[in-house]
């Protein structure tokens, strides 16, 4: 039976709260006090692009349910559905799938992500359906609740269309690596995406260092989560390949997008009459933010192009990596692995 991609972000993150630093700006030649710049953060934007991808998944997997009909698919030698009073919504069996949820057909119907079927019938467009799939109630559970622990104290800083952007591209990303490393499995899940938005939130961190008085601990925080959870990722049916493209497509995109202008900004054009335009003020950007604005663009788009031509000219990535497997699984004496290459 094809294996799920059933791992989400366990336990909670708390977005750190911005600290408000008040503007002191030095007198120009002329006496007069410049007026404080705009101050970004007091602007919150109101959050509904992420209550609309939490709604939008949960219609997804009520859909896959429905055409999942487990009491019409199943004979008399196979194991009863779950919940058989829920009718065609029941559950297939816990020995086949112990999420409470579809089978593995439905979800390749819906556009699971399978290699073979992204290269020999050219459904490349699985590299994006799969990330509003979900294995089951509890990896759909888990996966929302992180999606709204993260995503929206994001949304709320930066607006929809930042976050959405780095929510849909780290998605992308993580399925990208997926598609190279993982053969004859069926993956689904957000979990690349919001291991993107994770990523995101550390860079934003990072690029934005200056800003926050409390620097320390939601950097012990974030890099703590991170190890925990790709930790957790090296157990079996759990593909972490996509866990990490995300997180890497987020961190990159973090320092594209979720860029601050630095304390102390103020557009000369909102000088008042009378102010002298030629004194000093401070850049709108740090350097240190643009380098690493331009760096990560250039890697970010150079692994996209890279993974996009080594997946679709048919190359063999765990031939050329033969290491690499250990990545999403670390056989144990407790378990065995089922993705290790042939």
């Amino acid at each position: 039976m094809p294996v799920y991609d059933v791992e989400s972000l366990d336990g909670s993150f708390k977005g750190r709260k911005n600290s408000h630093a008040q503007y002191k700006f030095q007198p120009s030649p002329l006496n007069v006090s410049l007026p404080p710049a705009p101050e970004e953060e007091k602007r919150r934007w109101i959050p509904f692009l992420i209550p609309t991808i939490l709604i939008a998944n949960i219609v997804v997997f009520v859909l896959t349910m429905y055409y999942n009909n487990c009491p019409a698919h199943i004979s008399t030698s196979e194991p009863k559905c779950v919940l058989p009073w829920l009718h065609r919504f029941s559950f297939q069996s816990f020995r086949e799938n112990p999420m409470l949820g579809p089978s593995a057909l439905t979800l390749q119907k819906m556009g699971g992500l399978e290699r073979s079927l992204v290269l020999t019938h050219h459904q490349a467009w699985r590299l994006v359906s799969c990330i509003w799939l979900h294995a089951g109630v509890f990896h759909l559970l888990v996966n929302m609740i992180a999606l709204l622990i993260i995503g929206i104290r994001l949304e709320m800083d930066f607006g929809a269309p930042r976050i959405g952007l780095i929510y849909l591209l780290s998605g992308f990303g993580g399925s990208l690596l997926s598609a190279l490393f993982v053969e004859n499995q069926i993956s689904v899940g957000a979990s690349g995406a919001l291991f993107g938005l994770l990523g995101a939130t550390l860079s934003e961190l990072l690029t934005n260092w200056s800003r926050y008085e409390n620097k320390c601990a939601p950097l012990v925080t974030l890099i703590l989560l991170v190890l925990v959870n790709l930790a957790f990722g090296l157990m079996p049916h759990v593909d972490n390949f996509a866990h990490i493209g995300g997180f890497v497509a987020g961190f990159l995109l973090g320092f594209v997008v979720l860029i601050r202008v630095q304390y102390g900004y103020i557009n000369k054009v909102d000088l008042p009459y009378g102010v002298d335009t030629e004194v000093p003020i401070k850049r709108k950007y740090k350097a240190y933010q643009i380098v690493c604005l331009v760096l990560s663009l250039i890697l970010l788009l150079g692994l996209y192009i890279a993974a996009c031509v080594v997946l679709f000219t048919g190359i063999d990535a765990n031939k050329k990596c033969s290491w690499c497997h250990y990545l999403s699984c670390v056989p144990t004496s407790q378990w065995q692995c089922n993705n290790l290459p042939s």
